[in-house]
């Protein structure tokens, strides 16, 4: 299993906005990154100078996202849809996206069900529950917007 460094991981994203940026090719994984780099032109400074975001902290209360957190957020739901893990998620995901006639949007929507289930799991010191991860897509998914 790869597990990745919080370095690895600013380098990375540095790195695929820097190859979108002089139009050279991407690998496998850089190639299913780009997408999120692009639709987040916000994050372009952060993602400019690899070493200046290698050493950049994003402390909660500066009222500044993490734009490598949210990256990888994306990341990980679009695997999490790749091969429907938890079972269920890539219907929920669809819906979503159905529902607000945007991926983005559906993805934005599963991160805060995601960071809620990760924030659960460390107040209690249980593992993340899949399950309450997949039920709070699923209400967000059919509440009307």
């Amino acid at each position: 299993m790869f597990t990745p460094s919080q370095n690895d991981v600013r380098r990375f994203f540095c790195q695929v906005q820097a190859k979108l940026k002089l139009h050279q090719p991407l690998d496998g994984m850089e190639a299913l990154a780009a997408p999120w780099v692009q639709d987040h032109p916000e994050y372009a400074s952060d993602l400019h100078d690899e070493q200046e975001a290698i050493h950049k902290s994003y402390p909660p209360d500066a009222g500044k996202e993490n734009p490598f957190l949210h990256l990888s957020m994306h990341l990980s739901i679009q695997e999490q849809c790749s091969i429907d893990q938890p079972t269920g998620v890539r219907q929920a995901i669809d819906r979503l996206t159905q529902e607000l006639d945007s991926l983005h949007l559906a993805h934005h929507e599963a991160m805060e069900c995601l960071g809620l289930m990760l924030w659960e799991s460390q107040r209690s010191g249980l593992p993340p529950d899949p399950h309450q991860y997949l039920e709070a897509l699923k209400k967000r998914a059919t509440r009307k917007h």
